[in-house]
């Protein structure tokens, strides 16, 4: 008897494994990438809830290997507390408005990382990361199977201080000149998403400062919008919204990319 368990152990241990499958994807046209960037609202804080994890047969992800895959939350990896965001959610919308494309998601949010650390080679001690250079890299290589259509971006809480808001709007426009150069897409929508407007989180001035720069960039800088969260909750940290303001912030992303991108 023994020798049988023996037996099978190691005939289990001889068995071959076979990895997955990669991920079938669409002709590099139909596949449209929208590179997700900023602080923790932008990667999510969301407690991860059933609808979270349902697969979209249209909606792919970049993975933390730079492999694609089902999205499913958390998208992002920057640190332990990524949960549901606004980016499956915004995916969703814009494969519905598409019937015959295929959406890629680029998730490369860094919680807590100020404005500053968007800069070649800034190195953010936080995450132990390099939020641009690793931005750039995936973008770059999730490039090679699409189009990039859209850079989302939201971030601004680290810098709602008083010595960094007087100098944040023209550090967003050169972040916004650097990533259209970088990537080689000039006309490419960036939408910026507001700061979230908290009845028990009065504004100082400077984060008023920084939403005014937010709020003034599709008047100072082509292809670009705001996208207002009006209306929406903290989950009870008075800093993260909660799971449905997620869901609810990617559809008004969505919108406003529809709206700023629809032929007149």
């Amino acid at each position: 008897m023994k020798q049988i368990a023996i037996t099978l152990v190691a005939l289990l241990l001889a068995e071959p494994v076979f990895s997955a499958a990669p991920t079938k994807l669409p002709p590099q046209e139909k596949f449209h990438l929208f590179l997700l960037i900023g602080q923790s609202n932008m990667a999510g804080r969301g407690a991860i809830e059933e609808q979270d994890n349902a697969p979209h047969p249209r909606v792919l992800m970049l993975n933390k290997s730079g492999e694609w895959m089902t999205a499913v939350d958390p998208l992002h990896f920057d640190k332990p507390g990524a949960g549901t965001g606004l980016g499956k959610t915004f995916a969703i919308e814009i494969a519905a408005a598409n019937p015959d494309i295929v959406v890629g998601l680029i998730p490369c949010a860094v919680g807590g990382s100020p404005i500053d650390s968007w800069r070649p080679g800034e190195f953010y001690p936080a995450t132990k990361s390099h939020p641009w250079d690793d931005a750039i890299r995936r973008a770059k290589l999730a490039m090679k199977s699409g189009v990039l259509k859209g850079i989302l971006w939201h971030q601004g809480e680290s810098d709602s201080k008083d010595t960094l808001a007087t100098t944040y709007e023209p550090k967003l426009h050169d972040l916004i000149s650097r990533l259209r150069k970088e990537l080689d897409a000039p006309k490419v929508p960036f939408l910026v998403g507001q700061l979230g407007q908290f009845s028990d989180q009065p504004w100082d001035n400077a984060r008023k400062q920084v939403d005014q720069a937010h709020r003034n960039l599709p008047s100072r800088i082509p292809h670009t919008a705001f996208v207002s969260s009006e209306g929406l909750r903290h989950k009870g940290d008075k800093v993260h919204f909660d799971t449905a303001s997620y869901r609810e912030f990617g559809k008004r992303y969505a919108q406003a990319f529809l709206r700023l991108t629809q032929v007149k």
